[in-house]
């Protein structure tokens, strides 16, 4: 999966000297998605909520978010492990990048208003390999849900 989306970013995002998009950056997109995906029910707020977070994660046109979703959701089904995502992360954010993406992955499973409990599960799968503290995950699960 990371592989198709490195060749989007290659073919669609102009790299500054200094701010290329990052394989970290990938996976962390490549969550997002999942959390869409993983309910089977794919809902105009969540669509709306994740473009909004990769727009900002990544600074992102609003055609190559789109792009980028259509890529992950055909993709998704042959990631194996979230582990490939995770190490990413792991080895390159810091604790409170590794927060605010558990958060915006809470945003994501709350926008259509209704908690799916393969949403929850992915989260905290993701939250386990990230090494977050369960007193953060909750933190960060209400932070999520008093945004929507």
């Amino acid at each position: 999966m990371i592989s198709k989306i490195k060749g989007f970013f290659a073919k669609n995002v102009l790299e500054a000297e200094d701010a290329a998009v990052k394989t970290e950056q990938l996976a962390a997109a490549a969550l997002l998605v999942e959390v869409m995906v993983i309910d089977g029910n794919l809902d105009e707020q969540e669509l709306t909520s994740i473009s909004q977070t990769l727009c900002q994660i990544l600074a992102l046109s609003g055609e190559q978010v789109d792009e980028l979703i259509r890529l992950s959701r055909d993709e998704v089904a042959e990631a194996t492990s979230l582990y490939q995502f995770t190490r990413e992360i792991n080895t390159h954010f810091n604790a409170e990048q590794k927060m605010n993406l558990l958060t915006a992955m809470w945003r994501v499973a709350f926008a259509d208003g209704y908690l799916d409990k393969h949403e929850e599960s992915i989260i905290r799968r993701v939250a386990d390999l990230l090494h977050i503290l369960h007193s953060d995950y909750i933190r960060c699960k209400l932070a999520a849900r008093d945004h929507n």
